[in-house]
């Protein structure tokens, strides 16, 4: 079984006071951004590739949830997507998103209820945010309240965290009870030179 609880510094940290600390400190002089591409952090690319596997819609309505410094809202918006919302529950990170990709950033924490209306979406991606001490596996009944029906949900999960934290249980759970369709749910390449990897899924919305 390979070790990746002690991959990265962050991985230990539970409490959100912490992990709020943790940013602030590592986005100063663009740190963040630049262990990012130190690290070949490649899951952004690597939803981004599922998610146009199964839209090509440029003008559909994406909640990019726990949007970061905005690594997969510059992937979607290269592609042409343009009505792309972002939200994550630190405003460090969200002082590094470049001006013109998102149509609005919100602070928003995604482990409590949204302040989005039923059906308000009509994708969300969420990339890197269900990983240790971060958002827990409930957070995809609130996704799937706000997503359109036949709406698309794309997501990782770190694989240190995908059967500890019972992501496993909850896809398998949403699924049974109809809630959403399975489109793609493998294990890929999520952190290269961290050796890290994560399960990257991808359902539609009942």
């Amino acid at each position: 079984m390979k070790d990746t609880d002690n991959k990265i510094p962050i991985y230990k940290i539970n409490s959100k006071e912490q992990i709020l600390e943790y940013y602030t400190n590592w986005t100063n002089d663009n740190q963040y951004n630049k262990d990012m591409i130190d690290w070949n952090y490649i899951a952004p690319s690597n939803a981004v590739k599922i998610f146009t596997n199964h839209t090509n819609n440029l003008s559909q309505k994406i909640l990019d949830a726990g949007c970061g410094t905005g690594l997969v809202g510059k992937e979607l918006k290269n592609l042409g997507f343009k009505n792309i919302i972002g939200v994550d529950f630190s405003q460090d990170m969200l002082d590094l998103v470049p001006n013109n990709i998102y149509e609005k950033l919100d602070l928003v924490d995604l482990n409590n209820s949204l302040d989005y209306k039923d059906n308000e979406f009509d994708s969300i991606i969420c990339v890197g945010t269900f990983t240790y001490g971060h958002v827990k596996a409930n957070a995809l009944d609130e996704f799937i309240r706000i997503t359109n029906s036949n709406g698309l949900i794309c997501f990782s999960i770190n694989e240190g965290i995908y059967k500890k934290n019972n992501f496993d249980k909850k896809i398998q759970e949403l699924e049974n009870n109809k809630k959403w369709e399975i489109l793609e749910l493998e294990k890929t390449s999520y952190i290269v030179n961290k050796d890290v990897d994560a399960w990257f899924c991808i359902a539609k919305k009942n």
